[in-house]
């Protein structure tokens, strides 16, 4: 088994980056975990276990300067980088006729333009040794999804970015992957989403539940393993069996 890893996760204590982060600590990896406010990750690292190997940073990932400052403290305090998971992300619902192109390139910046901001930022890192990098698509790409035609547009292009950077990065034994999840119910899902909606995602899955965060965090700890290391270029959907390719 991997153990003894640098491994950065962005979105790290929203409701799906947590149990990531903790899966990684309990293996014995160091996490560098990158939220958006220095607060939030303060109080959400206060509840993890005290001797868990962690670094913060705060940052906004669609910012090219804060991928770069990223990048540097990863350098400073690690020196290489193992495994890149591009978890954050942006699901606001509004409909397209209402939509104006500020909402349009938040969301994009934030789910497409963010993830290649920060790969950009620390492949340097991971070139001289190989890695593993782990992206976060959307199980929304494959019906599509009235009122966020900006996210699942963005989610969309992350797969056609993991593609295409499987075949550049691959040379340097690297793998790029990536994961559909399918609506995870995190407490911004329930903040934003009606009852009866999570009852009919439910009721038209294989598997007729709710597909709660700690579903996602075996299909990354296996694409961020050894047991994944002729892996690259593919999407694993994690959707509980709504869509099946």
């Amino acid at each position: 088994m991997n153990t003894d890893r640098i491994v950065l996760i962005t979105g790290a204590a929203g409701g799906i980056g947590t149990p990531i982060v903790q899966r990684f600590l309990a293996n014995g990896d160091t996490v560098i975990a990158t939220d958006t406010k220095q607060d939030v990750l303060e109080a959400w690292r206060a509840r993890l276990p005290a001797a868990a190997r962690i670094i913060t940073a705060a940052g906004d990932i669609s910012s090219e300067r804060d991928a770069a400052r990223l990048a540097e403290l990863v350098r400073e305090r690690a020196g290489r980088l193992d495994v890149l998971i591009n978890c954050a992300g942006y699901f606001p619902i509004v409909s397209f006729e209402d939509m104006n192109a500020e909402q349009w390139r938040q969301v994009i910046d934030v789910n497409l333009t963010g993830t290649f901001l920060t790969t950009h930022a620390l492949l340097p890192l991971m070139k001289q040794h190989g890695g593993r990098i782990i992206n976060f698509s959307s199980a929304s790409i494959y019906p599509g999804v009235p009122g966020q035609t900006h996210y699942v547009a963005a989610k969309a292009g992350v797969i056609g970015f993991t593609r295409s950077l499987a075949r550049e990065v691959g040379v340097y034994d690297i793998t790029v992957n990536n994961v559909t999840p399918g609506l995870t119910v995190t407490q911004a899902v329930r903040d934003s989403f009606p009852a009866q909606l999570l009852q009919s995602q439910r009721d038209s899955r294989a598997l007729h539940r709710d597909e709660n965060p700690d579903d996602l965090v075996g299909p990354v700890f296996f694409l961020a393993s050894d047991d994944a290391a002729f892996v690259t270029g593919q999407t694993l959907n994690v959707d509980g069996g709504m869509y099946m390719h």
